[in-house]
């Protein structure tokens, strides 16, 4: 979301959550990131958490340099681009920072220093072991299994070909300027990318171009944007974009499909086929609450635009959101 207000040109301060200098206030969830909005004298009443409403709620707020495309069926492939971000690639992301003993160490270092630099070296080593200890321990429920390893590993080596193959002609994944997408996969590939040194690692060796990517998209405010231009057609997209939308109906797809059905019929565990391989986690609930808003924004689509959509989406599976 910081690259997000770059872009965009809003002007923000930025405020590391739970340090002193955090004036911000309470949340109904304590997740980052969360974005307060001033009162005219200053002073934040009000706070909320979860990127994609952010976003939604920004575009309300502030015009110029939006990450919405103005045709309504391109504006759903963006949406769907970033859930699939906020929902697949996200497992990646939990899955490298704490799969690997050499990983988890490093973020456990670190982390706690990002709120406070001067913490003691006691105190630091007390927030190593608590952080380590929980995100290793929930990573069953982000679906970081050893049966759904292979699954996982794959489908990352295959994002990042994606970005070596598309960043060869193209700045972003729907046009001459970025969307909710881009930033929404930034947000996932920053960690892996240019953080954990095993999934950077691979990153550095199969997609260097990925890394770049990502750098870039951390500042875009000097990118220069004319009006609402700058979009590609959905009737003409590049090959590899098409190819991107092939890889969320191959994974992300079936995922949230399985999860949704297993959530309300109260299962203790959804599974789903990805890559002739069975991909098992417990159901999570928020994305069920996913789900429903891509459905909602697709049964909002005028009849020609999800015709249109339908077209460019046939053959990938995406169609089993609907």
């Amino acid at each position: 979301m910081r690259a997000v207000l770059r872009y965009r040109q809003i002007p923000f301060r930025w405020v590391l959550r739970n340090s002193r200098w955090d004036d911000l206030p309470p949340v109904a969830v304590p997740i980052v990131p969360v974005i307060a909005f001033p009162e005219a004298d200053g002073t934040y009443s009000e706070a909320m958490v979860d990127s994609s409403p952010q976003i939604t709620r920004l575009e309300h707020e502030f015009t110029g340099r939006s990450l919405v495309p103005v045709d309504p069926a391109l504006a759903l492939i963006d949406f769907l681009i970033e859930d699939f971000a906020d929902e697949w690639v996200c497992k990646m992301m939990y899955h490298y920072r704490w799969v690997n003993a050499l990983d988890a160490d490093k973020a456990g270092r670190l982390l706690p220093l990002d709120r406070d630099l001067n913490l003691s070296v006691e105190m630091a080593a007390q927030a190593k072991s608590y952080i380590i200890d929980r995100q290793v321990s929930r990573r069953a429920l982000i679906g970081s299994t050893d049966n759904n390893q292979p699954i996982i590993e794959a489908a990352y080596e295959r994002l990042l070909d994606f970005f070596q193959l598309h960043l060869v002609e193209n700045r972003f994944v729907l046009g001459e300027r970025p969307g909710r997408g881009d930033f929404g996969l930034f947000g996932q590939l920053k960690p892996m990318v240019w953080w954990d040194p095993t999934p950077m690692g691979i990153a550095v060796e199969r997609s260097p171009r990925s890394v770049m990517w990502v750098e870039c998209l951390d500042d875009l405010s000097w990118w220069e944007v004319d009006g609402d231009d700058g979009w590609y057609s959905i009737d003409d997209l590049p090959s590899t974009t098409l190819g991107l939308l092939a890889e969320i109906g191959r994974t992300y797809a079936p995922f949230m499909v399985a999860n949704a059905a297993a959530f309300e019929a109260g299962a203790d565990e959804m599974e789903c086929e990805i890559d002739g391989a069975t991909y098992r986690q417990a159901p999570f609930g928020y994305q069920v609450k996913c789900l429903k808003w891509l459905r909602e924004a697709y049964a909002g689509l005028a009849t020609s635009d999800r015709a249109r959509v339908d077209a460019v989406l046939a053959g990938t599976g995406c169609d089993v959101l609907w």
